[in-house]
């Protein structure tokens, strides 16, 4: 169980360090195809981030009734992030420029 710990705190930072890098490119683009692509690399890292968090809190801590929502709610609205992240990717790497 604690390198399930370790590996999820690890991936907790790769994303956050993610999101951060993408956030920072994404306001110094003039490209719209390269804004795009940056906003979906950073929706896609948050994502990851969010899973992972709520991953933490359901499995790794005792259950209470709070943190078991908080935890559901992290993990829908990560997996929603990931989801329009790809999507978006997909979408912005078609574009020709």
């Amino acid at each position: 169980m604690q390198w399930l710990h370790g590996a999820l705190l690890v991936i907790f930072a790769c994303s956050l360090f993610g999101s951060v890098l993408f956030s920072v490119r994404y306001r110094r683009q003039v490209s719209r195809k390269a804004r795009g692509m940056d906003a979906a690399k950073m929706n896609i890292s948050m994502g990851a981030m969010l899973i992972s968090i709520a991953i933490i809190q359901l499995f790794l801590f005792t259950g209470s009734t709070v943190r078991v929502i908080v935890g559901a709610v992290m993990l829908l609205l990560g997996l929603f992030n990931l989801f329009a992240g790809i999507r978006n990717y997909s979408l912005y790497d078609r574009i020709k420029e």
